[in-house]
């Protein structure tokens, strides 16, 4: 499957708005996404239309990729022309094509509505009637009954097969999900027999000498976690519960669980943190896209699909070769056969990470994470804190503050100042990324998949649409909460080059 746009755009919006024909366009889109990947080896198309609210306008829309692709090939090209087009291409009509898959979008009827479906083979003349003689008619009515004996004798056995067969494909169905719904208790998995993972008492307290705070990595919602090392001179990380947590036994063993059963090179290596003056561009680079190939194996990769839901700067440790391990899966969530998304009335997270739809409604999916890890990349951009931030005078957080600065063309103000020598075109398309993360609708936001494909390609970077999006409240609490206020960001993505 190749990248690499051709797209066109022939005139802005007249008589709608362009929000609401923004936002309808991205519905349709949505839609005719996973509908034309799901098409068959000969045919992976989709076309539809939606009127605009308050407008007379009506979108008509198709999406394509070349019948050669696999469903989650076909999607992500899609994801990446879908987000390319409502991002950068601001406009009544929109045409993107890539190499395996292309979208279009009009305010006109541009696609033959009648050659969409199976036509019927046109009624076949009825022969003339004649007043044939008796023994005629006789002949052809005992033809005809046999027939008739001849079809209900072949088909009844074929009916029935193909009734079993689909009895048993439901069975199988059920009996999967039903097994499935026994892993998952109040919303979150846990993962018996953790007993065997428990290590004893003393041996902890030696290899930490005594939860000596000199050997403090940091703290958590659960409570501080000291840096080890065991008798065989292997490096841990230790976390002691706090009395004061307002975690219990079960978000512990949950996390534990989770620890022991993921297996990825940028998963949970507890090691000491580094401080962010010691981190040059390209160290912070590996870092970014360590980050996104933990969380592409959390979303796509790992038997378990886990949505992280507390992903920030102190959950990323570092370790001697400045690797990034995403840890704390405390608050992690597990979903079940077929799941995608779920909603809970428990919100926990941090302020400043946790996308709009979750805190407002509870909504969870991998674009959860995809938004706290938009946040991230911008952090370790700037080197300045999500919940630490605020302009009194101005009312910016960091979000506002870094698409102000990329509305003026100043991104490159945001940039930690420590950072003398760097790659200006990869730490442009970095901050492109992150704003692409942290868009309020989380359909406009890539797949982690995608933002490593964009991490590794190469692309130009055109003015964005000049719209101010609206932005989370800033808040100076670093810890979990129960609810939160939020709103808007926005980013475009205008021109992408072949890899």
């Amino acid at each position: 499957m190749e990248y690499g746009p051709w797209c066109h755009s022939e005139s802005n919006v007249f008589g709608a708005d362009k929000a609401a024909f923004n936002h309808t366009a991205a519905a349709l889109l949505a839609k005719l996404q996973t509908k034309a990947a799901s098409g068959n080896s000969q045919l992976k198309y989709a076309v539809g239309s939606a009127n605009v609210s308050r407008s007379t306008v009506i979108i008509y829309a198709l999406a394509q990729c070349t019948p050669d692709l696999s469903y989650f090939d076909c999607y992500n090209c899609l994801d990446i022309a879908i987000s390319f087009g409502l991002t950068s291409l601001y406009g009544e009509q929109a045409k993107i094509f890539f190499t395996s898959c292309n979208v279009r979008y009009e305010s006109y009827s541009f696609y033959d509505s009648t050659k969409l479906i199976s036509l019927q083979s046109s009624s076949s003349k009825s022969p003339p009637s004649s007043s044939g003689t008796p023994s005629s008619t006789q002949s052809s009515k005992g033809r005809s009954n046999k027939k008739t004996k001849v079809l209900i004798i072949v088909l009844v056995p074929v009916i029935t097969s193909l009734l079993l067969l689909f009895a048993f494909i439901a069975c199988y169905i059920v009996t999967r999900r039903a097994k499935a719904r026994k892993k998952i208790l109040d919303g979150d998995e846990i993962i018996k027999n953790s007993g065997s993972l428990q290590m004893d008492f003393e041996t902890i307290r030696v290899a930490t000498e005594n939860f000596s705070l000199s050997n403090k990595l940091g703290q958590g919602g659960f409570g501080i976690v000291f840096k080890g090392r065991l008798a065989k001179g292997q490096e841990i990380a230790v976390k002691r519960l706090s009395k004061t947590s307002g975690q219990g036994e079960k978000e512990f063993k949950n996390e534990a669980v989770l620890a022991a059963k993921l297996r990825h090179r940028n998963l949970v290596k507890f090691l000491d943190p580094n401080k962010c003056s010691l981190l040059d561009w390209q160290t912070r680079y590996n870092i970014i896209g360590g980050i996104a190939r933990g969380l592409r194996y959390l979303h796509e990769d790992s038997r378990l699909l886990v949505v992280h839901r507390d992903l920030k700067a102190s959950n990323v440790l570092l370790d001697e070769e400045m690797n990034p391990k995403i840890s704390d899966f405390g608050m992690a969530r597990l979903f079940g056969v077929e799941q995608t998304r779920v909603y809970t009335r428990r919100i926990c997270g941090t302020y400043g990470y946790m996308p709009p739809e979750y805190v407002q409604q509870g909504q969870c999916s991998i674009k959860f994470d995809v938004y706290s890890f938009g946040v991230l990349v911008l952090e370790i951009i700037s080197a300045l804190r999500i919940n630490k931030f605020f302009n009194p005078e101005t009312g910016e957080n960091l979000l506002s503050f870094v698409w102000r600065n990329w509305l003026e063309d100043t991104a490159l103000n945001i940039v930690d100042p420590s950072m003398s020598i760097m790659d200006k075109t990869e730490v442009l398309r970095c901050i492109h990324i992150g704003l692409l993360c942290v868009q309020e609708n989380f359909i406009h936001r890539p797949s982690i998949s995608t933002v490593i494909r964009l991490l590794n390609s190469q692309y130009t970077i055109s003015p964005p649409m000049h719209s101010r999006p609206a932005f989370l409240l800033n808040n100076n609490d670093d810890n979990a909460v129960a609810s939160s206020d939020e709103s808007k960001n926005e980013a475009t993505l205008s021109e992408l080059d072949p890899r």
